[in-house]
């Protein structure tokens, strides 16, 4: 099998070689088959591979081209869960967002939070400044990065923007954003490197089922040559999120037990447009709390939650959906009074979350759950970017204790808390400064900005070396097409990059940015 390496201090990181993963594909007998590529199908790629199953992951579309690219891009502790009692949801997600932060920081970044409290708003102070507490207690947030109560002139400080007619204080905690495509394909390369193959644009179309009707293995379309493959494997389990009932109709009957998608969608202005300071969680007349996020030249605003019945695989923002947002951007800020004419890019994804009568959009729980069907399959759904490693680690002991009772083989015990997602690895937030510090006077002297170097170690960590040394200054056209050039080839060798739309939403995120 051809596949490239790089070393990452003591271990070796497989670059996503598709082709030579078909070839690889074809006579191999699987432990397991992971549908689906968003973050939790890799993370339960990752998890069973470094725990010694021969594992092979399938993705009919692109990577995190579903729900994993589409969330808020945020690793945060869950404050809204304190308000529905979910106090279980708040410790745990605040215990795996520090892990992530650990084995990624480059990638989750400190992001200080602002909730404004109003005239008539959802929170008081006092309410407030007693539920950060319990949040900053319940997610073991650091001590210089707890809450901070302010008054209104604090507040207003840290956000001019903000209405002073109706402005009462504000509650300054400390969240974490990141780009939840590249989490999920970090995640996948390094799947890879324990010996995975993480496959896009492979399409599950059937189960293949032995004499006693047992899933032992899939047939599935290869959608850039048009070829079909039939695989075997010891289990299967499909990760495929809103797609998690449609899969599992093919294996057998749901049950009782079903999904029901909500809709959340996130709008961009230029941030001269909302020129936001800082991010900030406000709430909006209907109870609801919405998020504002500057982010290099923009700002981003979302989400909203609404039931959804219509075509999976195109999601789209209406009009409706896009009033809803900008409504509450000029209600919070009045001095903006954004349009729908100032909006240069949007997004829409789906939840993928477990039915539950008489429930809301947003009283649905978003802890997640799996299912076995009758035949054998293992599904998951539900749950959070946030939780993904535990989420994984949940649907691999129950595989593991599958194949151990067939087989009597054993797997060692899970590992991802202590493995890091990139090549050569950073340990702390300061190691990724000062390892963008000297990106940005590399990058003086090729005639691009600091927020070059910026972007690219948000981006690639220290696999931004190979991109820069790749720059070929003298056939382009300015520095910044000859670096965009570079990361296409970057992106095309070593990260599965097939159709453009691969490149510009989901390995660099440029389309919304």
């Amino acid at each position: 099998m051809e596949v490239h390496h790089m070393t990452a201090k003591g271990r070796t990181f497989s670059v996503l070689d598709r082709n030579a993963h078909v070839r690889q594909l074809k006579d191999e007998h699987w432990d397991l088959i992971v549908i689906g590529g968003g973050v939790t199908g890799c993370g339960i790629a990752l998890d069973a591979a470094a725990r010694g199953l021969k594992t092979v992951l399938l993705e009919k579309e692109d990577f995190a081209s579903g729900t994993s690219s589409k969330s808020t891009k945020l690793i945060h502790g869950g404050l809204r869960y304190l308000k529905q009692l979910d106090i279980g949801l708040v410790r745990e997600t605040g215990t795996e967002r520090a892990i992530v932060h650990r084995l990624a920081p480059h990638l989750v970044i400190p992001e200080k939070m602002l909730l404004p409290l109003t005239d008539g708003g959802t929170y008081g102070k006092l309410g407030t400044s007693f539920g950060l507490w319990v949040y900053d207690l319940l997610a073991g947030v650091k001590p210089e990065d707890q809450r901070i109560m302010l008054n209104k002139q604090e507040a207003l400080q840290k956000e001019p923007l903000l209405n002073p007619d109706t402005l009462r204080g504000g509650g300054y905690y400390a969240e974490y954003r990141t780009d939840d495509a590249r989490l999920t394909l970090e995640l996948a390369k390094a799947a890879s490197a324990y010996g995975a193959l993480a496959m896009n644009y492979m399409e599950v179309d059937d189960f293949l089922t032995g004499k006693d009707g047992h899933i032992q293995g899939i047939q599935a379309t290869d959608k850039l040559s048009g070829e079909t493959l039939s695989l075997s494997a010891h289990q299967v389990v499909s990760a495929g999120g809103p797609w998690v009932d449609g899969i599992r109709k093919k294996a057998a009957p749901l049950g009782t037990k079903h999904l029901q998608l909500t809709k959340g969608i996130h709008l961009v202005f230029p941030h001269h447009v909302l020129p936001v300071r800082q991010s900030l969680y406000f709430d909006v007349p209907d109870g609801r709390m919405v998020f504002a996020i500057p982010r290099g030249k923009v700002t981003y605003v979302g989400t909203t939650d609404t039931f959804y019945s219509g075509n999976l695989d195109r999601v789209l923002v209406t009009r409706n959906d896009a009033d809803y947002l900008v409504s509450a951007v000029n209600a919070v800020f009045p001095s903006v009074q954004v349009g729908m004419s100032d909006i240069v890019s949007s997004w829409a994804g789906l939840r993928p979350l477990i039915h539950q009568d008489g429930k809301s959009p947003s009283e649905l729980s978003r802890k997640d759950e799996v299912f076995t069907s009758p035949n054998g399959l293992i599904s998951i759904a539900g749950g959070k970017l946030t939780g993904y490693r535990k989420m994984a680690k949940k649907v691999v002991d129950r595989v593991i204790k599958t194949i151990t009772k067939k087989s009597g083989i054993s797997f060692s015990p899970c590992k991802t808390h202590t493995i890091k997602l990139t090549p050569e690895p950073f340990s702390s937030a300061k190691e990724v400064e000062a390892y963008t510090e000297e990106l940005r006077k590399k990058l003086a002297g090729c005639g691009l900005h600091s927020d070059h170097a910026d972007y690219l170690v948000g981006n690639y960590g220290r696999q931004s070396a190979a991109i820069v040394a790749d720059l070929q200054l003298s056939v382009s056209a300015s520095p910044e097409i000859a670096l965009a050039c570079s990361e296409v080839r970057f992106g095309v060798k070593k990260e599965a990059v097939a159709r453009a739309e691969d490149f510009f939403v989901r390995r660099t995120g440029r389309l919304f940015f």
